[in-house]
Order: C-alpha cells, then structure tokens, then sequence
C-alpha cells in the first residue's frame, strides 16, 4: 500500500495533513521544526499543525482545529504561522489549503531576493503561474500575515516570503502540494543551471503550444480486456513510477511510462493522476491507436505510439524531469558522458533536441533516436529514454542522472576532462562490440 495515497475527498484534514507533513519532511522540504500545514474545511473550520511538534512523527491527534468561532480544539498550540493562514483563506475563499516550508531552493530564491520564472517548462507555468514576493516581516507577526494575505489578493497562488521561504495555496492539499513541489523542483533546476551555464526560458506560445495536444482525445475502444500478461504490465509500470518518485527523478505532477505490450499496443501512465498516488488500475491501455474509455493518458502518448511503431527495439520509454539532466536541458548545454566510462558504456551519447521538435511531427527525435542513441533531451522539457525493459529503462535514466549531478558539481571544481577518443573505442570494442 502506498503511504502517501492522498484522497482529498474522503480523508479527514488530520489524516491529509499529517500524510503531506511527513511527505515533506522525509523528502528534505522542512526541517523537524520549520514549516506549516493547514486545509479549511466546509464548515468553515480551519485544521493545522500545531507548534513546536516533530515534524517527522506528526499524528493525526497532534494536529490542531481553530473552530469558525476562534475556539482551539487539540493538545498543542497551533502553529506560530496560524495569522498569515487564516488571512489567506479570508480574502481567498477559493483557497482550501495552505503550505508554507522552507525548501532549500525555494530559500535560495528568497535570500538572493528574486523571483523564479515558470517559464522554465511548461508545467511549472501552468501548475505554479506566476509568483508573488513578500516583504520581510517577523515571523509569527500580524503584519507576516498580511504582506503574505496581500499577494494572495492579487491573485498569485505561490509567494516567495524574502529571506524566509515559500507560502503556496491551492484548492485542495493535493494542488497545494503539487505546486509547492513543482516550483521547488524548477528552482533547483534554474540554480544547477546556473552553475553549467544560462538557463533559457520559453515563452508563452511555446507553451501554448504544448497545452493544445490533448490526450482525452484519442478516441476511446468499445472492448478492453486485462490477461494476465497485460496486469503484469500494470504493475511493472507502478511500481517503476513509484520508485521514480522515491529516488527524485519524477514528482507527484510529472513523469511518464509506458511499456508496449503486445504488437504496438502498450499501456502509459495517466495525466490526472499523481505519480506517486499511481494504481495498477490507473494505468491506461492504448491498443490500436485507440485508449482506454474514461481515462485521460499522459499528454505524450502520440509520442510514445510513434517510437514504438518506428523502433521494434524499444519495449519501454520513461520521460522524467530529474533535476541534475535538466539543468543542461535549460542551459541547452551538451551533456558529455565520455567523462565517466561507466556512463558511456550505458548511454553512449545523449543529443539535446529542441523543445519546437516536440511540434515538428516529432520526426527530430525519431530521427535522433537508435540503439546506439537511447536517449535524448528535450530542451526546457524532459529526459527522454528508451530501453529492452522498464527496469533496464529505469537504470539508464538513474545512471544518466547520476552523472549529470557528478558533472554539475565538479564544474564548480575546475574544468571537466573527458576520456579521449583512443578510450572510447576501446570501450567500444569490449562492452559495445
């Protein structure tokens, strides 16, 4: 069973904001004592997390209710930050659920006094919009409260709190939290960026662009049958997708995988759903060119159909967004994996494509791929990889991360050396053939 599995509809407050705090916590968001959790359920009463509590073993009986009436219910106090929540949900009755952390990047934005641009991939645009900036103010103060209030006010659903942290809202805690990660993960990304080169930045008809291929529009099969060979599938990608999460390379907003199953018929990971919410029978079959009736697949379907037509090869494909790949995908630098033997034996070279080639009949990135080629980058979008098997898949992309993280930090030691072409085909000759 998946510990984190949020349901926003049938959960108590207590049981989602526990689950989210402790998501945060054991993903290195927050410290023991920093950070805040609030919902504001239909009645009017608003739930928190209460003050001076460990946030790693938060139950759901430590968690505070501040009644419509102002009456404390709980065992503790609640949270110091309670003022800025409750000013929140005043002027924003669309709002129902508030996160507020200290997220290493997200403070680096704050310290540094700017503000992000979501501009960076098109879901950190569509899912965090634009950011708004706080002034800084005491901690636990009234005034805190109402700079924060103040630029909910104006609309923005994420603020930056200078030299604090971040304040993100949303209409339930499951949108509160996927924007709070998102735009956590496109800060890292735009720092790790930085430190390799000059992120780039798409504009909006670039994105627009993205947002008009709509997945629900595949047109849906009258029969669907689940043999046993085809379950198994389901739970592969599952599990895959799960770990994916665990080890930073997908978030609960982004990440795609499919695996064909028989022909070119193959099952994909849904669009609606978060990642690590993701169960066997969430997984969509594609069959024929036509979905499964009632679900909506990723977004990149069309583009999974097309590499399993053109590449008898490849029987499983993985797009994430992992934070050390993406930081050349921004900078629209070239990933060199000749500077790790191991890297090279795994993924030989891995081109940059453009982000236009996603609208090009995608014939770039077929036209890039092969077996000797398994993976590409799409620029300001994702690492895309193919492989024999998801689970081969899945190294390639671990392995490829891996690297990219060690390049990244020795640029801050001097200038990285490669293998030299002697090594290469010497590689080549014993691993490669």
């Amino acid at each position: 069973m998946n510990m984190y599995k949020l349901d926003t509809k049938l959960m108590h407050p207590r049981d989602q904001i526990t689950r989210i705090i402790d998501k945060i916590y054991h993903e290195g968001l927050t410290t023991t004592s920093g950070g805040n959790v609030s919902i504001m359920d239909k009645n009017g009463d608003l739930w928190i997390t209460p003050a001076g509590i460990d946030k790693g073993s938060l139950r759901p009986s430590d968690i505070m209710q501040v009644k419509k009436d102002g009456t404390i219910v709980g065992p503790h106090r609640p949270s110091s930050e309670y003022p800025f929540h409750r000013d929140i949900y005043k002027l924003r009755p669309d709002i129902k659920a508030v996160i507020h952390a200290h997220p290493p990047a997200l403070v680096s934005f704050s310290i540094v006094r700017q503000i992000p641009n979501t501009n960076i991939f098109p879901q950190a645009k569509n899912i965090c919009g634009k950011i708004g900036y706080a002034d800084y103010a005491l901690p636990g103060s009234e005034e805190l409260g109402i700079k924060i209030a103040e630029q909910f006010d104006k609309g923005f659903n994420a603020v930056i709190m200078e030299n604090h942290g971040c304040c993100i809202g949303g209409t339930d805690l499951l949108d509160t939290f996927q924007r709070f990660e998102t735009l956590e993960l496109s800060c890292s990304i735009i720092i790790y960026g930085n430190m390799i080169g000059k992120p780039h930045y798409l504009t909006d008809e670039q994105i627009a662009q993205i947002d008009s291929r709509v997945p629900a529009l595949f047109p849906e099969l009258d029969n669907v049958e689940h043999p046993s060979d085809e379950r198994g599938i389901r739970e592969e990608i599952k599990n895959i997708v799960h770990r994916s999460c665990e080890q930073g390379m997908m978030i609960s907003s982004y990440g795609t995988a499919s695996v064909r199953w028989r022909g070119n018929d193959f099952l994909i990971t849904p669009a609606n759903v978060s990642r690590w919410d993701i169960e066997n029978e969430d997984i969509v079959q594609i069959k024929n060119g036509k979905k499964e009736p009632e679900k909506i697949p990723s977004r990149y379907t069309w583009l999974h159909q097309e590499i399993y037509k053109r590449f008898p090869h490849v029987n499983s494909i993985i797009l994430a967004q992992s934070p050390f790949l993406m930081a050349y995908g921004i900078t629209h630098q070239k990933f060199d994996v000749r500077t790790i033997p191991e890297s090279w034996i795994f993924l030989q070279d891995i081109p940059n494509v453009s982000f236009d080639s996603l609208f090009a009949g995608q014939e770039t990135i077929l036209n890039t791929l092969s077996q000797k080629c398994p993976a590409v980058i799409i620029e300001n979008d994702s690492v895309l990889v193919t492989g024999d098997n998801l689970l081969a898949t899945f190294d390639k992309l671990e392995v490829a991360e891996f690297s990219a993280k060690s390049l990244t930090l020795g640029s801050s030691l001097g200038k990285l050396v490669p293998i030299n072409s002697k090594e290469i085909e010497d590689l080549r000759k014993k691993f490669i053939g």
